[in-house]
């Protein structure tokens, strides 16, 4: 009996994702450089369909990245995503987060986290920007 997709195919379709997302490259165009349907695009960044090998490093090629990005930051405790992990993998932070930065004035950043800060009603944290 299957369990559901490995933790491994899940993190690596998100990745695939947010990779996608942040070059502006919807799924059908990304189906079509790699020569599969905008469905299967969107079985692998749901983890419900395997990657081949070959295809993964095809996917890297036509988003211009390295193949061994794909597995950065995967441990094995990503089973279980919190909800502000499954809002940055999601389009609306996936975008919000290339927009953001986007904006090369680093005090014009650190007014904009002061911002949304109050919006939400937070304490300021202490942010560092490199």
């Amino acid at each position: 009996m299957k369990e559901g997709p490995h933790a491994v195919d899940v993190h690596v379709g998100k990745t695939i994702r947010i990779k996608r997302l942040m070059r502006k490259v919807s799924q059908t165009e990304l189906g079509d450089r790699v020569g599969v349907t905008f469905q299967q695009i969107q079985k692998y960044e749901k983890g419900s369909n395997r990657v081949s090998a070959s295809m993964l490093v095809e996917i890297a090629g036509a988003l211009d990245v390295d193949v061994r990005s794909f597995f950065e930051d995967f441990t094995q405790a990503n089973d279980n995503p919190t909800p502000s992990e499954e809002f940055v993998v999601s389009r609306d932070g996936v975008l919000l987060n290339a927009a953001f930065l986007s904006i090369k004035n680093e005090q014009v950043r650190k007014k904009i986290v002061k911002l949304v800060q109050a919006i939400a009603g937070m304490d300021q944290l202490d942010v560092d920007f490199e």
